[in-house]
């Protein structure tokens, strides 16, 4: 398989590696950095928020393999973009209904929608190369 086409999304992908590391990283080491700087109150329990840092860890390792090998590692792309879509639909579901404050979105713009557009375009590639979205979807 030619993965020419898919080069250009290595460096997201690694962009994605390093982001998911360093934020990760920090959410579990000190949990209330992003609460201090948005000015928002501190979660409680405080090691529910560590535990979604753990979360945001484990794809850095993921991010780094699709950066090696786009098109081989494209059902993990799939699944990361899953998760990039539900977060903000839970953002905007539990700001509507007044769970989370406003100022929360901007964890949302920088972990789910910055990527959206590299993410997205590559699926689409990767589909079409795999013959279509549901054999992507289906593992081919």
């Amino acid at each position: 398989m030619n993965n020419l086409p898919f080069a250009r999304y290595r460096p997201w992908f690694a962009a994605a590696a390093l982001y998911n590391l360093l934020w990760g990283a920090a959410a579990i080491l000190q949990p209330r950095l992003l609460f201090d700087l948005l000015g928002l109150p501190i979660p409680t329990p405080l090691p529910i928020w560590q535990v979604v840092g753990m979360f945001v860890l484990v794809y850095a390792p993921a991010y780094a393999w699709a950066a090696r090998d786009p098109y081989a590692h494209r059902h993990l792309i799939l699944i990361a973009t899953l998760g990039k879509i539900l977060g903000p639909i839970g953002f905007v579901w539990s700001a509507a209904s007044g769970a989370l404050p406003l100022a929360f979105g901007w964890t949302i713009l920088f972990n789910d929608l910055l990527w959206w557009p590299a993410f997205f375009a590559f699926l689409r590639a990767a589909a079409r190369q795999s013959g279509g979205w549901g054999a992507l979807i289906l593992g081919h």
